[in-house]
């Protein structure tokens, strides 16, 4: 049976310099009790044999002030060894708690250690949640790259800095807590740098994106899944991110570009290009004509209504007038009229398009991260779907592989046959940023109010509620993953179609109303 005593001894020596130890006489007052000031107090606890039946040396601890620090120790071993009954699971206990004293100068926690061997795991072992964090995304397999780009940003952007150091099995929820307070505190920082004047604090969050509520949510999910996979591997118990609370992360509310919008708009870019060229002077010292501002930079930086902004149906057909006559006209038109998302039509085959047919098939797009381009499948299943064209595209696109053919025939052997329908001017894959790019300067150069290439997509679904098609037609048309999602996006969107539904219901409850009222039965006869 293993057992534990506890003494107090000293280093005082004898003139011929013989260590005392517990024969010091100043251990003990007079009375015989202990000296409060004088010596420490150590432990001695004979562990249990090998399994071989050889002694273990004791364990020797001391250093401590009072006698019931060093019994309190020989309790944590009593606790220890009292984990289990295995003979083989106590043996590695033993072998732990020597380890340990060696490598850290302390005993193992108890309930760690009732813990992994409940849950099967080696004794010896310990992990960060940064060392996990990023041993569980090398693990992911098969994943998009731009998926990978954003768990790598949320695991090296906001979390391992805040927790990464915890020991994985020791994360608690107030530590996970931690992570989104200091994203607010980011986000106020990046808020008010930007609308002070000092040109230090602008500098520091230069390129910074506020974090928004469904950016959180997803933070909170790939921290959800890497705990997920620590349990299955039975690391840890309980997943402490399920237990936090976050705001909705609502998707923002898609709203027109009315009149009265568009005014707030120019009179906010105003504001905008006065700011910025105060700030620049301020820079310059009032020196020089630096303080110019390009108008597209106004054009894209000015703060919109909603993140989502749609333009009406009179407002794309604006810009499609001015995109006419552009090279890669036809992209925006397919756009704008099908809903295509950019990588999508910029992925798009002629292998995959049948004009007599009058449909495309989606099967591939074309994502952008950096400078760096990557081919690949739609971002879902519903991504991949037939789209079938009207009248009208098929002419564009008719019209467009006909230019292609003149460029290929001018280009001779310099042509690059890669095969997609929108390529730059040596027959190459498009960069969607360059897309992107030029759809905003024609925007400008229309007149009209900003909107994301994406958007344009919105218009495309917009029109096909206002010409009467239901949300399944728009869902199946634009790839969306759930009706759910074309329900929140687009049914709020013009505001007529409000408007036209509400008129409807009216005299819809009114036909039936005027149904069952009897002949000769007016209001005036109901009231008593």
């Amino acid at each position: 049976m293993a057992a534990g005593t506890t003494y107090k001894t000293c280093g005082c020596r004898t003139p011929e310099g013989r260590l005392l130890g517990k024969k010091c006489p100043k251990l003990r007052r007079k009375s015989g009790s202990w000296s409060p000031t004088h010596g420490t107090w150590y432990y001695q606890y004979e562990l249990p044999p090998r399994p071989d039946g050889t002694r273990r040396n004791p364990i020797r601890r001391g250093g401590y002030l009072l006698q019931d620090d060093a019994e309190a120790e020989i309790g944590k071993l009593h606790e220890l060894l009292a984990v289990t009954d295995d003979p083989d699971h106590r043996h590695r206990i033993i072998d732990l708690i020597t380890t340990t004293l060696k490598q850290h100068k302390r005993l193992p926690e108890p309930e760690e250690v009732r813990r992994k061997i409940r849950t099967g795991q080696a004794l010896d072992t310990t992990i960060t949640v940064g060392q996990w964090l990023t041993l569980w995304l090398a693990g992911r397999k098969g994943l998009r790259a731009s998926t990978v780009r954003s768990y790598h940003t949320h695991i090296h952007g906001h979390l391992i800095p805040v927790i990464g150091h915890i020991r994985l099995d020791r994360l608690r929820a107030v530590d996970v807590e931690a992570v989104f307070e200091a994203i607010d505190e980011r986000n106020d920082l990046i808020t008010h740098a930007r609308t002070t004047g000092d040109p230090a604090l602008r500098a520091r969050v230069k390129g910074c994106r506020v974090v928004g509520a469904a950016t959180k949510h997803r933070i909170r999910a790939t921290l959800r899944a890497a705990l997920n996979k620590a349990i299955r591997e039975r690391r840890i118990d309980l997943n402490v991110a399920s237990l936090i609370e976050l705001p909705p992360g609502k998707r923002p509310r898609a709203l027109i570009w009315t009149p009265e919008r568009i005014q707030q708009w120019e009179q906010a870019r105003d504001a905008y290009i006065t700011a910025k060229a105060e700030t620049r002077r301020a820079q310059l010292g009032g020196r020089g004509h630096s303080n110019r501002i390009k108008p597209i930079d106004a054009y894209i930086g000015t703060p919109r209504p909603s993140p989502v902004m749609v333009w009406t149906p009179e407002q794309t057909r604006v810009f499609l007038d001015r995109a006419r006559g552009h090279r890669l006209y036809a992209v925006y038109h397919l756009i704008a009229f099908r809903g295509l998302r950019r990588g999508e039509a910029c992925g798009l085959r002629w292998a995959d398009v049948d004009l007599d047919a009058g449909v495309i098939r989606v099967r591939w797009q074309i994502t952008q991260i950096g400078s760096t381009t990557h081919q690949g499948r739609p971002k879902s299943e519903a991504g991949e779907r037939q789209v079938t064209l009207d009248k009208h595209t098929i002419k564009e696109l008719t019209a467009h592989r006909a230019h292609q053919n003149h460029e290929r025939l001018a280009a001779g052997s310099a042509w690059i046959d890669s095969g997609f329908v929108f390529t730059d001017d040596a027959g190459g894959a498009l960069q969607p940023e360059y897309v992107l790019n030029q759809f905003q300067l024609m925007a400008m150069e229309a007149g009209l109010p900003p909107v994301r290439l994406h958007d344009l997509r919105h218009g495309a679904a917009t029109i096909l509620l206002r010409a009467g098609h239901d949300l399944k037609v728009v869902q199946e048309t634009l790839g969306l993953s759930s009706i759910t999602i074309a329900s929140d996006t687009y049914t709020s969107v013009l505001p007529d179609l409000a408007r036209q539904s509400a008129e409807d219901a009216a005299a819809l409850l009114l036909e039936i109303c005027s149904k069952r009222r009897p002949k000769g039965h007016s209001r005036a006869a109901r009231i008593t």
